[in-house]
């Protein structure tokens, strides 16, 4: 594992393309911000620290007067709990980073990120700093998403339905393409998650029950697959992983004096 500035830019650039599929959820977050009635400043800070569109948004639909603050971080706090196994599957960058590089990225992990650095991960890319790169990139484009959103919201009033309320829907979906490593692998995971979200959906449970069913069944069900296919191919008892002894020749097999 290495650490570049070289890996920091590929990083940056390759979140670019994913600006598209942000700037509709960032203006959704901003305009529903000025409807609530948070100043320009308490949006941008908002943004700033919690950087999590799916929070921010739960966060604000609870929203009232008087604020119920200890719900609202409830809220926050069960929505991001699918960033802990995200952490995990990162354990062969994050383990072998500190200090500022090591916060850097965990203050700019979101999904985006993630979907795209384990697919880097698995096409043998090595520099972590890729990762806080994209972070990074991403985190200024939000900034910028939720800023034109509230600076809009007096100028434009969108229609309940319309499709740029998808927007953010549709960059997670967009996500799932780099990171599918065939059905054999993904697909009864990937099923799963999806059958469980909706089941949950159809008894009544409040959001965001129903993805955190779909993510931690989803999620327990790959690391089940996993854990049995590292099972399957360890080396028998009396060998040494990775090496192979090989045929041996008569003089091996000969009784010594």
């Amino acid at each position: 594992m290495v650490f570049t500035r070289a890996g920091v830019w590929r990083g940056a650039r390759g979140a670019l393309p994913l600006y598209l599929g942000m700037l509709p959820f960032g203006l959704v977050v901003g305009v529903i911000s000025a409807g609530k009635g948070l100043s320009l400043a308490e949006t941008l800070l908002m943004s700033a620290i919690v950087y999590a569109g799916a929070a921010q948004l739960l966060a604000l639909e609870l929203w009232a007067e008087p604020v119920p603050i200890l719900a609202v971080v409830f809220a926050a706090l069960v929505v991001n709990i699918r960033l802990a196994p995200m952490g995990a599957a990162l354990g062969f960058w994050l383990d072998r980073l500190c200090g500022w590089r090591l916060w850097g990225t965990l203050a700019t992990l979101v999904d985006h990120s993630f979907a795209m650095s384990i697919a880097e991960q698995r096409g043998g890319g090595r520099d972590a700093g890729y990762l806080l790169g994209m972070g990074v990139s991403l985190w200024l484009a939000w900034q910028a998403a939720t800023l034109a959103g509230h600076v809009l919201n007096g100028m434009v009033r969108l229609p309940p339905g319309h499709a740029l309320f998808f927007g953010g829907t549709a960059a997670f979906v967009g996500l799932l393409v780099p990171i599918w490593r065939g059905a054999r692998q993904d697909l009864l995971p990937w099923a799963l998650a999806g059958l469980a979200a909706l089941a949950a959906q159809g008894l009544g449970l409040p959001q965001p029950l129903p993805l955190l069913a779909g993510a931690l069944s989803g999620a327990a069900l790959a690391a089940w697959n996993e854990t049995r296919g590292r099972a399957g191919t360890a080396p028998s008892p009396g060998t040494t992983p990775g090496l192979n002894p090989g045929p041996q020749t008569d003089a091996a097999r000969r009784p010594g004096p």
